[in-house]
Formats: structure tokens, sequence, C-alpha cells
């Protein structure tokens, strides 16, 4: 009985810290790509790349966007924050933003949009553990008395939808999109760093970059 006991309470530790891991942990990844079957591979040789964040409100645009740009310096793009190019009563003015990113020898952006935030509740099953042996009476009794039933748990996850477009500005042409999914994002900085990540993956992935 001690040792049922034991056994019971390490498979409920498990399954707490299991479900503790999927709670807290930040992940990103993208549930949907698409690739310009036109577009060669992405070269911005001696061009600068404008990063974009598409939010309403121009101070968490402009911190937004100077995350994005740093991390995207960090990986050797000659990359700078779109509000340093364009001033944000300009955005919604595309004659205008034209003639600033051409000023500027910006020749590739990189756009992200918020789509989604939305809480998902996700539930575990509860799950048995040992063999069952109902043929006979004997064999069932020994089971009945030594099976250990977990019960389900639930847990809710914060879940930010993002979309992600890299185009030639040159060419006025979308080279590549993707909608990704990020979970639990907690620290900014980590969150655009986990999404360029992803992105990096799928663009060498795609041949788009150099491994």
């Amino acid at each position: 009985m001690k040792r049922m006991r034991i056994i019971t309470s390490l498979l409920m530790v498990v399954i707490v810290l299991q479900t503790c891991a999927l709670s807290f942990a930040g992940s990103t990844k993208y549930a949907s790509i698409y690739q310009n079957p036109r577009a060669g591979k992405i070269d911005f040789s001696g061009k600068k790349v404008a990063a974009f964040v598409i939010l309403p409100d121009q101070g968490i645009r402009e911190g937004r966007e100077e995350t994005l740009a740093e991390e995207m310096r960090s990986r050797g793009v000659d990359c700078i924050a779109g509000y340093m190019i364009l001033p944000g009563e300009l955005v919604k003015d595309r004659a205008k933003a034209k003639e600033f990113l051409s000023r500027a020898n910006v020749g590739g952006a990189v756009l992200i949009r918020l789509v989604g935030d939305e809480e998902r509740t996700t539930s575990s099953v509860g799950m048995w553990y040992s063999q069952p042996y109902y043929p006979t009476f004997w064999g069932y009794w020994n089971y009945s008395w030594s099976a250990v039933y977990v019960p389900g748990y639930q847990w809710t996850d914060r879940v930010i939808t993002l979309e992600t477009l890299i185009y030639s500005i040159e060419k006025d042409e979308l080279i590549w999109a993707g909608r990704s999914e990020s979970t639990n994002p907690k620290d900014i900085k980590k969150f655009v760093k986990d999404l360029v990540e992803a992105a990096g993956k799928e663009l060498r992935k795609a041949g788009l970059v150099n491994k």
C-alpha cells in the first residue's frame, strides 16, 4: 500500500510538471506560410531593410520596430526601424511613404501585423496505468487494487497570432509570408527573437536565404 501511494504521488508530480511546462513555456511556430514561386533568393545587398510593426499606437509601434530591427541587425541584416524613416502621421499616405522609403535607399521591408490575441483552454484526459486483466476473477482482483488512475487537467494558454511578410520594395513584390502562433509570450525581446528564429528556419527551408 505504501509503495502504491509513492507511485501515485510520483505520477501526480509528473502530470503537474507537464502541465506547468505547457502553460508557462513560451514558444513560436508558423502555422502557415506562402512563398512566391516567381521570387528568387532574398538578396538586399547594399540596400537597407525597413522593419514595420503595424500597430495603431505610435509609441508601442516605435519600441516594437526597434526591437525587431535590432534582432535582425544582430543577424547581419542592414535593418532600420520603420519609424526612423517614415513618421507615424504619414503611414497612411502611400505617395509620401514611397518618397521617404526611396530617399532612404530601402530595398526591402519586413512587416508584422497582429491578427489574433486569444485564450485557449486545453484539456488532458484521465489516464490509466497498468494493464487490465478481466478474463479471470483473481486476475482482475489483483489488477483492480493496483491500477492507478490519474485525473484529467485543464490549462489556459494565451496565443498571439501574427502575420509576417517580406517584400521587395524595388520590385513591389511579395517574396514570403507566414502566419505564426506564439504561446504565452512573456518578454518582448525573447518573443521577437523566437519569431525571427522561426521565420529564419522557414526561409532556410524554402531556400530563400543561405543556410
